[in-house]
């Protein structure tokens, strides 16, 4: 028999479904509660916080690089420019995977290795975040439409456009502008590193290093809108960056470009100034090299190239080139025996073609081997008479002679804009026992008063020596800045700091001021005179010149052995020189010319200033040196 069937309580089914419903309304309550107060939290009580971390993903500041400033010559003619460039860049931030991203990279356009390498030096030191770093510069339009085509592809990498620096006139002014490059970590931390934030390039050498802080400018700042990738949608607000100023230099291209022909494929230099300012009109050191190369990042095969040459096209010979200046420093010798007392400019010296201290000594030779008789200043300057010079060295000793050659600059930095120009030494008893722990002896003022031995000029201290001379000892510095160009009327204006460096030196005063004019003459008849040694490049001239020639001993002639150039590998042949300044009642210019292994200052040197000359005073250009044998 079957058991009775319950009867359903429906009323404790009620209540049962009652309290269930209960607990979970009571449930989704304090779920909705906790939702309630988590969105009160992160709207009311962190709003700023959430805010302002949502304003920082949307919206970023950057940095935005000013327009670095103009260099142009004493004419207007633009030497130094900035021209677009395209540059693939990275953002750290929102590259998934560095490496993957590199080889993709590699795929569509052309990486070498140091490219990667660069990349990963600049990546490594200190930026502001979401700064993108150039991997690459100077992409062509192939290679930015195939990066365009995978941008989808390519996260965080990007394709800026920026100015760069450009050098029209490529090798010609390498050596007076110097160039700019990539900054790396050393030069940023020199810098303001704020006003460098956008900032690729910075002064390498020369001019360029010099007016760094004119020529950068200030770094603006703007405030973009950016999407989840980091793309920039709008500008929000933006501060102008201020453009670098612009500079008119003293160089005059045109003088520049021609004494660069006439020096040709020769390893030399000229330094051409203006007497009665300091400017330097010309600074020529061949051979030379493009700057170009230089400014996005030199490659391993042309920097080798560069360095490995024999002829050292890298190395500045205008400002770092120490050449023994030779028979070119006699007039300043001259006048230390003038003023001394030891001689006057009627004294004659009897020259056999050789001069001993002592009877049975040593035999110093003049160039002329069979001498050249009785001698007096102006014969011994024309004829550059080494015994007239050997006598009066040692009667006088080094004393008169290194306080002389100090007066005109020598050991001294004496230039304004200059960095790069070595100072050298002044030989002196002191120095000698200082550096050399060895007494002067009478030898040693005998080479000195004939500019060899111990003393080295660079042609930028020969050229300021001559400048010197040619004002009859008043002091210009020598500088290359002319001045700031104005925004309104394009007219350089004269920047003080630059002028008041440094001290100028002190002219040099004459207890007696005739010597000035018996040493000029004499420096007059080396080119117009009879028996003067440059008189053939003096010939014809329409003005007076005052030069002098010299000849600078690369290796030494034994004693009772004759010079033969011939029988000397090239680069052991006399180095030639030659200063001069003209004309010479009001000097407009002063130039000093050194040609490494080029024999005789005479017949190389001084046909060259010759015709530096000429195209400086006479508008002259023509390249007289080709048509001569």
């Amino acid at each position: 028999m079957s058991p009775p069937e319950r009867l359903k309580d429906y009323s404790r089914e009620s209540i049962t479904f009652t309290n269930r419903a209960m607990i979970a309304f009571g449930f989704v309550v304090l779920l909705m509660l906790v939702l309630v107060s988590r969105v009160y939290y992160l709207q009311v009580v962190e709003h700023d916080r959430y805010a302002a971390i949502s304003e920082k993903n949307r919206v970023q500041l950057q940095p935005v690089a000013p327009r670095r400033g103009l260099i142009y010559d004493r004419n207007g003619v633009l030497l130094a420019d900035n021209r677009p460039n395209f540059s693939i860049t990275l953002l750290k931030e929102e590259v998934r995977d560095l490496d993957a991203t590199l080889a993709a990279l590699g795929r569509l356009i052309e990486l070498d290795e140091r490219d990667i390498e660069r990349f990963q030096t600049r990546l490594n030191q200190r930026r502001r975040p979401y700064e993108t770093v150039p991997l690459r510069f100077g992409l062509t339009e192939d290679e930015i439409a195939r990066i365009s085509l995978n941008y989808h592809r390519l996260p965080g990498v990007q394709v800026e456009a920026d100015l760069i620096r450009y050098y029209p006139h490529g090798a010609s002014l390498v050596h007076a502008l110097g160039y700019v490059g990539r900054i790396n970590q050393r030069e940023l931390g020199r810098v303001d590193e704020q006003n460098y934030a956008a900032t690729h390039y910075i002064g390498k050498l020369g001019i360029e290093k010099f007016y760094e802080d004119i020529l950068h400018g200030k770094v603006g700042f703007q405030k973009v809108e950016t999407n989840a990738r980091g793309r920039i949608l709008r500008v929000l607000e933006r501060q102008d960056p201020i453009p670098g100023r612009d500079l008119q230099l003293s160089l005059d291209l045109r003088l520049q470009q021609f004494t660069e022909q006439l020096l040709g494929d020769r390893r030399a230099s000229v330094v051409a100034i203006e007497p009665s300012s300091g400017e330097i009109l010309a600074m020529v050191s061949t051979p030379t090299y493009d700057p170009n190369l230089f400014v996005t990042g030199i490659s391993s095969k042309d920097y080798n190239a560069l360095r490995d040459s024999p002829d050292l096209p890298l190395f500045n010979r205008s400002l770092r080139g120490s050449y023994p200046p030779a028979s070119t420093i006699k007039p300043v010798i001259a006048l230390a025996a003038l003023e001394s007392g030891t001689i006057t400019a009627e004294d004659e010296v009897w020259d056999p073609g050789f001069y001993q201290i002592t009877r049975n000594g040593r035999r110093y030779r003049d160039w002329k081997r069979w001498g050249h008789g009785k001698v007096d200043l102006d014969l011994a300057l024309a004829q550059s008479c080494d015994v007239w010079f050997y006598e009066t060295g040692h009667k006088m000793g080094v004393v008169p002679m290194s306080d002389m050659l100090g007066r005109f600059g020598i050991g001294q930095d004496a230039s304004l804009d200059q960095p790069e120009a070595l100072t050298n030494f002044l030989p002196s008893r002191e120095w000698k026992e200082g550096s050399r722990r060895l007494p002067w002896y009478p030898g040693d003022s005998i080479n000195l008063s004939i500019g060899q031995g111990f003393l080295v000029m660079t042609p930028l201290q020969m050229a300021t020596t001559t400048a010197v001379m040619a004002n009859r000892g008043r002091w210009v510095q020598p500088r290359m800045l002319q001045g700031l160009l104005a925004e309104s009327d394009g007219e350089p204006q004269p920047y003080a700091p630059m002028l008041n460096r440094k001290e100028k030196p002190a002219d040099v005063v004459l207890k007696n001021p005739a010597h000035w004019d018996q040493v000029i003459e004499g420096m007059v008849s080396v080119m117009h005179g009879p028996q003067g040694t440059a008189r053939r490049a003096g010939r014809d001239a329409p003005y007076r010149i005052a030069g002098k020639t010299g000849t600078a001993q690369v290796v030494g002639i034994a004693q009772d052995e004759e010079y033969d150039a011939e029988a000397l590998e090239e680069r052991h042949r006399d180095h030639a020189l030659f200063v001069a300044f003209a004309p010479v009642d009001d000097p407009k210019i002063a130039v000093a010319v050194v040609v490494e292994n080029g024999g005789g200052g005479s017949s190389t040197a001084a046909p060259i200033a010759r015709e530096v000359m000429d195209a400086w005073l006479l508008g002259d250009y023509r390249n007289d040196l080709e048509a001569s044998p």
